[in-house]
């Protein structure tokens, strides 16, 4: 099977920082593979809310993530902090995609990075919906 290859955007436009509890470390005492969603889940959280946003209501529509792609390069461990740069990026009528960047804050080791698709979703209506113009205004004007 060919290797996932992930080109990142040159710039992000989010930046947190994620400590590494024990609750995200595997049998192999590191960061497992569903942690690391976990650990882009809180990220992309962090980032919508710096907007006023949730992922239930970004101007009444929800975001629902329709594909996930994650490419480790290190390992990390528990005590380690983690930065997670984000770009939001390739939109399309119905959503776009978060690249993300982790990296090992006192290192500068990349960890990983990856790549979430998204829709926006009406739960009235139960269906996909348009982007909303504030989040189109917001990323990609």
């Amino acid at each position: 099977m060919a290797r996932i290859i992930l080109e990142l955007p040159a710039v992000f436009s989010f930046t947190t920082e994620i400590p590494v509890t024990i609750n995200y470390i595997n049998y192999g005492a590191h960061v497992g593979n569903d942690s690391m969603l976990s650990i882009l889940h809180e990220a992309r959280i962090r980032l919508l809310k710096s907007h006023g946003f949730s992922e239930l209501n970004i101007d009444g529509l929800g975001l629902i993530i329709t594909d996930a792609a994650v490419v480790y390069k290190a390992e990390a461990y528990q005590g380690d902090n983690l930065e997670v740069r984000i770009a939001v990026q390739d939109p399309n009528k119905y959503g776009c995609d978060f690249f993300y960047q982790v990296i090992h804050k006192d290192s500068g080791k990349e960890i990983a990075r990856a790549k979430t698709g998204c829709v926006f979703f009406d739960y009235n209506a139960k269906k996909v919906s348009e982007a909303p113009k504030s989040f189109k205004d917001l990323f990609f004007n």
